[in-house]
């Protein structure tokens, strides 16, 4: 099966010909260009004067787009919240390449999008379908994913699937209510002595 969504390691923190370390806040390049040695794509990062300085003889990239560097986060400021979780299942879905999640992917990808997690940095129409390029916006992962042009009275079911899969209905969450015996009444509270001593005849 041919694979349609890729995921590629985070941004450079030099550049991929001078070797200059990028500084906080700097512009600088990102390009992907085809793997030779798979059917993938390859990142490489450059300087803004490495790359106007690119030769016209060099290889022509997939796709490029203009970035901004930013330190990765200390492990103190990473926050454990719902969208991770999200990336996370788009990860494991992009690597696992199974056709049956490529709709569930792309829907993953637009809702990162929508919280400001991932940013579309371009789009590029191949034989396969129309491939849409997306960058987190802190770690600088990609992900390319397929557009699977979903029919619109898919997307509501897709919607449920996703959100399914980001927080499983608990089955049986709560434990069966078991019945307790009603409570007996003590005697001093039980009318039975006074009907005994009712009926108790009276001595002669």
């Amino acid at each position: 099966m041919a694979t349609d969504s890729w995921h590629l390691r985070s941004r450079a923190h030099e550049c991929a010909t001078t070797g200059k370390k990028f500084e906080e806040e700097e512009s600088f390049f990102t390009a992907l260009f085809p793997d030779p040695e798979s059917s993938g794509y390859l990142r490489l990062d450059f300087t803004t004067e490495a790359w106007e300085n690119r030769g016209q003889d060099e290889a022509a990239p997939f796709s490029f787009w203009r970035s901004i560097y930013k330190a990765p986060p200390t492990e103190e400021k990473v926050e454990v919240v719902e969208q991770e979780s999200a990336q996370d299942v788009l990860k494991r879905m992009v690597e696992e390449d199974e056709a049956h999640t490529e709709n569930v992917r792309y829907i993953l990808a637009v809702m990162l999008e929508r919280k400001k997690l991932l940013v579309e940095t371009d789009s590029q129409q191949t034989h396969n379908g129309l491939l849409r390029i997306y960058e987190h916006r802190k770690t600088g992962d990609i992900f390319i994913v397929k557009d699977p042009q979903i029919p619109l009275t898919e997307i509501a079911p897709l919607q449920e699937e996703v959100q399914e899969l980001l927080a499983p209905k608990e089955q049986e969450e709560q434990p069966e209510e078991t019945e307790q015996p009603p409570e007996q009444s003590s005697e001093e509270d039980s009318p039975s002595n006074e009907t005994e001593e009712a009926a108790e005849p009276a001595a002669t």
